[in-house]
């Protein structure tokens, strides 16, 4: 695994939401570069201690972005390939990695490589490109011949991955990302859908181009195990839709046992089943609902942040969910979790305009603690609203207190290694003696969190 992903805060752009592009992509119009909006959000990013972005699709497409129609041009709503190559060399040149998606699964119907199926029939050489293409059946487009889509979407086709032209054609396009754009790593979207021959195939492949490239596979179910996905040779890392899922709903049912739990599986010390991964958190993305709406009390996003930043993993932020906008499906679309926002008006007018602060606090600690970033994870104590945890290494402990109530709370804590006192990182340095491997907190803010160095 790259080595810088294991210390990544990501910022996530949905780049034809953020920009304001066109809803579809008529081909024809001259490109324009609305990328170049993303340059003046960068100090911002940079201020919320991010140093990596991962970029959404960013490929000529018809829609949305995850229907491909080249891989070899940025999409034309965006701007143009050297476009795309201006804004990833401003971002190295501020010491951020830049990821993108890949999507590998399907393309769509305007794929030229589909069209000459349309055109031709059976006597197109790309005929096999696509997973149970037929012609002894018809589509629900009227076409003569059916093919295999994804989840019923017949606007996505399916591709047949076992294909060696189309292989050669993906990796022949991955190479001049890496070579043209210097992206370091690959958000493979569907990544749970994509034969394991050809990511270890891909896996081999990108990081025999650059050595640190990072694979993230997008896995959606949440109670199976990732462990198939990050064994050695196949991915990096994948998307922590388990975490996801009870970081918001132990705060909305009062039950910081679901997200405890889940820790516990995937992260304890004795028998965690990730111990020593890195795995992808997230409080939202553009796929499911905005944390801001999934949330049923605002103050609760300050929790869960701290949260995020705290426990094992790679975090990463949601462009504009640092203020906790809204952002919900209506009738099945995703328009509203993929907005334009202004950078000026959102700050000023935003209802949580303290917590981009916030999550710049929890991301500066984070990056200077070894143990946040690396360390094993070890339960302390959990109740309804009140969770303690340490994250530890060679060198360093940290207690995490997560007080989600509207009450002062106090708790008193088994420390887990020596030490004299207890330094508050996230509250100016207050400090706890500790006594006989004990530690007496008396005072945890309401909504708020102590993360505490053991020295």
């Amino acid at each position: 695994m790259a080595n810088w992903s294991k210390e990544a805060i990501f910022y996530h752009i949905y780049p034809l939401g953020f920009c304001g592009a066109p809803k579809t992509n008529d081909h024809l119009s001259a490109p324009t570069p609305r990328l170049q909006l993303i340059e003046n959000w960068i100090e911002h990013i940079r201020y919320l201690g991010a140093n990596a972005i991962y970029f959404g699709p960013v490929f000529e497409s018809d829609s949305h972005g995850y229907d491909t129609v080249d891989y070899y041009y940025i999409d034309r709503r965006l701007g143009t390939n050297e476009t795309f190559t201006e804004l990833s060399n401003l971002l190295h040149e501020r010491n951020m990695r830049v990821i993108i998606d890949g999507v590998f699964n399907h393309v769509g119907r305007g794929f030229w490589a589909f069209q000459d199926v349309i055109k031709d029939g059976q006597n197109s050489k790309y005929r096999d490109w696509f997973s149970n293409l037929r012609f002894d059946k018809t589509s629900p487009y009227g076409d003569n011949f059916s093919y295999e889509s994804w989840n019923g979407f017949y606007n996505l086709v399916k591709l047949n991955l076992k294909n060696e032209d189309l292989r050669k054609y993906l990796f022949d396009a991955i190479s001049s990302w890496i070579i043209n754009f210097n992206i370091d790593g690959l958000r493979l979207d569907c990544a749970d859908c994509l034969d394991f021959d050809f990511l270890k195939d891909l896996n081999s492949f990108c990081k025999g181009i650059k050595p640190d490239f990072f694979l993230l596979g997008e896995v959606v179910h949440g109670h199976g195990s990732y462990a198939k996905w990050l064994a050695e040779g196949v991915l990096d890392s994948v998307t922590n839709y388990e975490c996801y899922k009870s970081l918001y709903s132990s705060h909305n049912d009062a039950n910081f046992h679901e997200v405890a739990f889940s820790l516990n599986r995937q992260f304890k010390e004795e028998y965690g089943l990730y111990r020593g991964l890195y795995l992808y958190s997230f409080a939202d993305n553009h796929d499911v609902e905005r944390i801001g709406s999934t949330l049923k009390r605002p103050a609760d996003l300050y929790t869960l942040y701290a949260v995020l930043f705290t426990m094992p993993g790679m975090p990463s932020i949601y462009y504009g969910s640092e203020w906790g906008i809204p952002g919900k499906k209506v009738n099945g679309s995703d328009e509203d979790l993929r907005p334009k926002l202004d950078l000026a008006d959102i700050s000023a007018n935003s209802p949580n305009g303290d917590l981009p602060e916030a999550i710049a606090k929890f991301a500066r600690i984070r990056k200077s603690s070894q143990a946040l970033m690396h360390g094993r994870y070890k339960q302390l104590l959990v109740k309804s609203m009140l969770f303690c945890f340490a994250r530890m290494s060679s060198e360093e402990c940290i207690i995490v207190i997560i007080n989600a109530s509207e009450q002062l709370e106090s708790v008193s804590l088994n420390i887990p290694v020596k030490g004299c006192r207890l330094i508050d990182l996230a509250n100016q340095g207050e400090m706890f003696k500790i006594a006989n491997g004990k530690c007496h907190i008396n005072v945890i803010y309401p909504n708020w969190v102590r993360i505490l160095k053991v020295e």
